[in-house]
């Protein structure tokens, strides 16, 4: 018994020294992440000193239970003492270490607006299994977004926007069946949307303007029940838009324009629960269906620069509201409809048409 007794207390005095601070494993991978990264003006790396890491470790967090590296959170735009000392926002250069990698329980990877951080996206970050956040937002990182990024099951936020990256969106990426906020705006990305985009059934929002993707409009989009923002501008996606987006329970906001898109405007659009709809600068064509009624209600309803023809739907007039409408640039030709929305809005509303007249145009 005395052999054990002492085996039990030679623990007890030990476990605390062993549960206290960070492995050092982690505080290495920390330093490596720490010396690809230069940070000229705010200092925000001198408080990465001393033996724990999960101490006062300036953008680091770890797990109260297992004292392990949960999340890195360094933003370049912040409300924190640090910058409002500086009066400026931050800048960084450097890269990204496969370092980061080092730490496998790491829940975020928030490394954003840095402005000057470029090389690739570690593709190891895919073996962290317990990822939550992957926001790289606004910085100069290139290179493609890593092919099997769909392993990151628990991904919720994946935020690669205002980057250089280049490549197409990988089709593993419909594998996080997890995700809810999807932005890759502002980008090099080209190539198709994946078919199969309907199997991110948690997603809320996907924002993916201003790059130079192309092929159509997945269908399948409207399988996300959840989705509410999708943002496809400024590409050069082409076809039509599937009827079954004006079906979708809880979008809200569509914006399309600045690409190929053609055909005509599915009805649908105009009699659901989108407020925010932008399809201009495209190809569409055909008349504008005459659908409106009480439960279109637009902050911003924008159809110009398209070959859209015929009248002005009346039913317009029926809309609860109609914030900014954008008619302008088109093959439309008649009266403008009298009375509300019309009577405030603008010439310019309605301008570069075949024929349109009445107020604020000239007199039929």
């Amino acid at each position: 018994m005395s052999m054990v007794w002492y085996l039990t207390l030679t623990l007890l005095a030990v476990s605390p020294a062993v549960i206290e601070g960070c492995p050092p494993s982690d505080r290495a991978a920390l330093l490596a992440f720490k010396a690809a990264l230069h940070e000229p003006y705010l200092g925000v790396f001198t408080s990465w000193t001393g033996n724990d890491c999960c101490h006062n470790w300036y953008g680091v967090s770890c797990d109260p239970e297992t004292h392990r590296v949960a999340d890195i959170t360094l933003r370049g735009e912040s409300e924190d003492p640090i910058f409002e000392r500086a009066h400026r926002t931050g800048y960084m250069t450097g890269y990204i270490s496969r370092a980061i990698c080092s730490l496998t329980r790491l829940s975020s990877i928030i490394i954003a607006d840095w402005k000057g951080i470029s090389g690739e996206i570690p593709t190891c970050v895919t073996s962290l299994p317990f990822l939550r956040i992957l926001d790289l937002i606004g910085n100069k990182i290139s290179g493609e977004i890593p092919h099997d990024i769909g392993r990151l099951q628990r991904l919720t936020v994946l935020n690669f926007a205002d980057n250089l990256i280049s490549g197409s969106i990988p089709p593993s990426i419909t594998n996080l069946t997890s995700l809810m906020h999807l932005d890759l705006r502002n980008n090099r990305l080209s190539g198709g949307l994946p078919r199969n985009f309907g199997r991110l059934g948690m997603l809320s929002r996907a924002l993916l303007s201003r790059n130079q993707l192309s092929g159509p409009i997945p269908a399948s989009l409207s399988q996300i029940y959840r989705l509410s923002d999708l943002d496809l501008s400024l590409n050069r996606i082409s076809g039509p838009i599937p009827d079954s987006l004006g079906r979708m329970a809880v979008l809200a906001t569509l914006n399309v324009d600045g690409n190929r898109i053609t055909g005509k405007i599915p009805a649908s659009l105009f009699s659901s629960g989108i407020g925010n709809l932008n399809l201009s600068q495209n190809a569409l064509d055909g008349y504008i269906p005459d659908v409106f009624g009480p439960r279109s209600y637009f902050t911003v309803l924008d159809l110009a620069y398209n070959n859209l023809k015929g009248p002005i739907p009346k039913s317009l007039s029926s809309a609860s509201y109609i914030g900014h409408m954008d008619l302008s640039h088109n093959h439309l030709c008649g009266r403008i409809p009298a009375g509300s929305p019309f009577d405030h809005l603008e010439a310019s509303s309605f301008v570069y048409n075949d024929c349109l007249c009445g107020k604020p145009l000239k007199a039929c």
